[in-house]
């Protein structure tokens, strides 16, 4: 193997004398601790909105998963309502339209699309999460415990920890 060559290094090789440093701590502005009562407070809080956004992440993926899984769970239920070892219903459908046969049809094909139903129903909930950005809006605690930290997650200036979008450069 040859050694590069003074002449086979680009224009702008010699401009970089070392690279910068990786951690956003050391370009973030110093910063100052709460008391522990302002801490107390802002932990509360901090807690309090996590709590918050995680029910709304919890009921949107309860509401996706239930409207788009709806047809499996109707096939599944009338499967299993009119089979007659299983739950065997007197109603007019159960006893004119289904069989054991049928029922157990029924029973197999609601498990059959059950699978590419819940794939249908990760993409559409993550596509909404992160359209809406909701994993954004958890706070770190590191808000309790030191003063003049932007909130996380907010678009534009201020974006981050502490340093605005700008500042904050990564090498990769």
């Amino acid at each position: 193997m040859e050694e590069p060559e003074g002449d086979n290094l680009s224009d702008t090789a010699h401009l970089i004398s070392h690279l910068p440093d990786y951690s956003i701590d050391e370009q973030c502005p110093p910063l100052e601790r709460r008391s522990p009562l302002s801490c107390l407070l802002w932990s509360t809080a901090v807690a309090t909105i996590n709590v918050f956004v995680f029910i709304v992440n919890f009921t949107l993926l309860v509401v996706v998963f239930g409207l788009v899984l709806l047809p499996t769970i109707v096939i599944i239920y009338f499967g299993f309502k009119c089979h007659s070892r299983v739950l065997h219903s007197n109603a007019s459908y159960c006893q004119h339209l289904l069989d054991d046969n049928s029922s157990s049809a029924l029973i197999i094909l609601g498990f059959v699309i059950m699978s590419p139903l819940i794939i249908v129903a990760m993409a559409i909930y993550c596509g909404l999460s992160r359209r809406l950005h909701l994993f954004l809006l958890f706070q770190p605690f590191k808000r309790a415990k030191y003063q003049g930290l932007q909130w996380k997650g907010t678009r534009g200036a201020g974006h981050g920890w502490c340093c605005s979008e700008d500042s904050f450069k990564a090498w990769v």
